[in-house]
């Protein structure tokens, strides 16, 4: 597909294709009011968001809010800077992992893969709300790290036990930011007729 462009009347479309598809759609709509008696064009509101075409994807007649940007923004940073860390800090990763996980490297690096795909999953918008649930479910499968850090803070000395604390709420947040994110739809709203 190619980039986000203005469509007739502001709306973001998909593509040129799209953009041209409803430009087609309006302009048969104006027709088809036109053409009846004069007593009885009143418009009634067109719902483009509905119409698909079989051998075309649906139109996406979205504008993603600002704020719905901006959480996508913070979790791909989150996950791809946090899988680069798996890589990059590897030993400093694995003195995290609960200790009857008996391969933490593995689970590191793996995690560490899962993360930076996840992160990619959320560029490409056939992916996003797969690559949302994939992220919420490795969130939740780190989840023990975080206990296992709070219960040992003795291991843990140059993080102070608040910030041991506060991980747990924090990863409450990403989970329902991460849902929010990715689940929700910000099409527009159907109109009544």
């Amino acid at each position: 597909m190619g980039q986000d462009c203005q469509g007739p009347h502001g709306l973001a479309v998909e593509s040129d294709i799209h953009a041209h598809m409803l430009q087609g759609i309006i302009a048969g709509h104006r027709a088809s009011v036109l053409s009846r008696p004069p007593s009885t064009r009143q418009a009634r509101p067109l719902n483009v968001i509905a119409m698909t075409s079989a051998s075309s994807p649906p139109l996406t007649l979205h504008r993603l809010s600002r704020w719905r940007v901006a959480a996508l923004g913070f979790v791909f940073l989150w996950f791809f800077l946090g899988g680069i860390a798996h890589f990059a800090f590897t030993e400093v990763e694995m003195r995290i992992v609960p200790p009857w996980v008996s391969w933490p490297r593995t689970a590191v690096l793996i995690s560490g893969v899962f993360e930076l795909l996840g992160a990619a999953g959320l560029l490409w918008r056939p992916a996003r709300r797969w690559a949302g649930l994939g992220l919420m479910l490795l969130t939740a499968l780190v989840t023990p790290a975080h206990f296992y850090m709070l219960e040992r803070p003795d291991l843990f000395a140059s993080i102070p036990y608040w910030a041991l604390i506060v991980r747990l709420p924090v990863q409450v947040s990403l989970l329902v930011l991460i849902w929010w994110a990715t689940q929700r739809s910000d099409r527009l709203p159907a109109q009544r007729s």
